[in-house]
């Protein structure tokens, strides 16, 4: 079975944002979003750190030590791009003045439900950042990750067992099998990678799915 690799799914995010939209890219894979955006499009891209109007990643040699995302990650700003206070980047996520936050997730459930911070294991590292205002604060809230897990066991569920990030707030799945709708009647499969059927994604699915009209 084919599977897209993390850049064709960042460059397939990247075909569904519009010109002119505020966007905040998550940390991790999300981030990768940034260097698929194209040229003559117009999109503000938003750091919880304080930045608008970031670019994407610097050329080798090129990076600037105080030029860093949310990730810690060295990143470009574009012309007109603005620096400002954590609070106040906080309260553009919090207001409502994002269009889109593209996020990773450990699980999303068929209702949009989103569990990204935390996966109840005595041992692990919790990190929350800025993902729960961002879930509630975005008005679309996009998830970029694997389908499954390491195990083998599917992040697409009809409930999540993993503490919550946010409630009903994903709007659409981006996989390296699948992209997908969250809609008020169930999950929509919209595309999948080449030598696909919808019932093998079913069955590495763990919540049911139907093809969008």
């Amino acid at each position: 079975m084919n599977r897209y690799t993390r850049d064709q799914m960042a460059a397939r995010v990247a075909r569904d944002i519009p010109e002119g939209a505020y966007v905040n890219l998550g940390i991790g894979l999300p981030t990768k979003v940034a260097n698929y955006l194209p040229a003559d499009k117009e999109i503000f891209l938003h750091s919880e750190n304080g930045l608008l109007g970031m670019g994407p990643a610097p050329a080798s040699g090129e990076e600037d030590e105080d030029l860093i995302n949310a990730g810690k990650q060295p990143v470009t700003l574009l012309t007109g791009g603005a620096f400002f206070h954590h609070a106040d980047s906080f309260a553009m996520m919090r207001g409502g003045h994002l269009d889109i936050c593209v996020l990773g997730a450990f699980q999303v459930a068929q209702n949009g439900d989103l569990a990204n911070w935390h996966t109840g294991a005595p041992d692990a590292i919790p990190a929350v950042g800025g993902a729960m205002d961002l879930a509630i604060g975005a008005k679309q809230v996009f998830v970029m990750m694997e389908h499954q897990t390491k195990n083998g066991e599917s992040k697409i569920v009809e409930r999540c067992g993993y503490p919550l990030t946010g409630i009903a707030c994903v709007s659409r799945i981006y996989t390296d099998l699948a992209v997908i709708d969250i809609t008020p009647t169930g999950l929509e499969v919209l595309e999948m990678v080449d030598g696909l059927s919808l019932a093998t994604l079913q069955e590495l699915t763990g919540a049911p799915l139907r093809l969008a009209a």
